[in-house]
């Protein structure tokens, strides 16, 4: 089985863009695209609109497989601010008008003309902050179990309209993402957690992911039914391979999706540096073909069948330029294709 090439999401900002006004005008998008409204209609975020667009461009012409759409706003910030929303007529569960990514909505719109331009539908990767996340970042760590699906409900109505299939643009891939599960931890057992996961994978059509930085606690995940693939580092955290067995996850009916191109740009920068490069090069910063192709022939080694998808560790948003983080795409897809064919 070929493995599928995604990317986790995050995307520099083009260089000429401040981040505080985009971050204002993202506000704006995101309450038009609750109202319904067609985003490259509202002259206000012409800028919005350009700076997806061409983002998520840009990441279709590396060649991956799947495409997160371009996530230049803040993980917690993007969903975390709606639901502050929520909290004002006392719920943690978002409207479902409100439960929209204004991202998704401008890539449907824009989907025929991308599709026509490519040369190909598109195959698009939606990564949504996950409920533990969401909950350590609002609440703290004393799991109310009543709260806590208030937050798991909140994700399912993002991810459902998420969702889109048309003959233009089909969303293969929901992501939830849960940095802090295995690190920090909210105080609920494991079917409690499993019951939070399983109440905010409660949509269809797609396959469903969860993407952690630890794996400490991923063999409590094979538990939930409706997941289908655990995704974690491997490129920078070389420790986590293994930390889930081949046999743990047939027996669980489960996938893998490992990193296996490095992300995190400032310790190769501090790396560089020691070797005295100053100013490093997007070259220099990007890892070679042969260094990601090794990481995946030992992940298949390991996985085999049970490895369904592969790309760059997370964390594209720090990088110092599109055209470095384009470059480290490119390389990863190269890398694994001139493996797989």
């Amino acid at each position: 089985m070929k493995v599928t090439v995604d990317d986790v999401g995050s995307f520099p900002l083009p260089p000429a863009v401040d981040r505080k006004t985009f971050e204002k005008v993202y506000v704006l998008a995101r309450e038009a695209a609750s109202k319904g409204e067609d985003l490259r209609k509202n002259s206000f975020l012409a800028d919005f609109c350009q700076i997806v667009t061409d983002s998520f461009r840009l990441k279709c012409s590396t060649g991956l497989d799947v495409v997160n759409y371009p996530q230049h706003y803040d993980m917690h910030k993007q969903f975390a601010e709606v639901i502050h929303k929520a909290m004002d007529s006392g719920t943690y569960i978002v409207a479902e008008k409100d439960a929209v990514i204004p991202e998704v909505q401008l890539i449907s719109s824009e989907a025929k003309s991308l599709c026509e331009e490519l040369g190909s539908p598109l195959r698009l990767r939606v990564c949504i902050t996950g409920p533990l996340e969401l909950y350590l970042w609002e609440i703290g760590k004393i799991g109310f179990k009543n709260v806590l699906f208030m937050f798991a409900e909140t994700v399912r109505r993002f991810a459902r309209n998420s969702v889109l299939n048309s003959k233009y643009v089909r969303t293969e891939v929901v992501s939830l993402d849960e940095p802090s599960f295995g690190f920090q931890e909210v105080s609920a057992d494991n079917d409690l957690v499993v019951e939070v996961f399983e109440k905010a994978f409660d949509f269809s059509g797609v396959v469903k992911q969860i993407h952690l930085h630890s794996p400490a606690r991923a063999s409590d995940l094979l538990k939930v039914g409706n997941l289908d693939v655990l995704s974690f580092e491997y490129a920078a955290s070389p420790k986590n391979l293994g930390s889930i067995t081949k046999k743990a996850l047939e027996e669980a009916d489960k996938s893998l999706r490992v990193g296996v191109a490095r992300t995190d740009v400032d310790a190769v920068r501090a790396e560089l540096y020691d070797k005295g490069v100053a100013e490093p090069s997007a070259d220099q910063l990007v890892e070679s073909e042969k260094i990601i192709q090794k990481r995946f022939v030992q992940v298949k080694e390991i996985y085999g069948e049970r490895l369904s998808f592969t790309g760059p560790d997370c964390g594209l948003g720090g990088w110092p330029t599109q055209e470095s983080a384009f470059l480290l795409l490119k390389r990863t897809v190269n890398a694994i294709r001139a493996l797989e064919g």
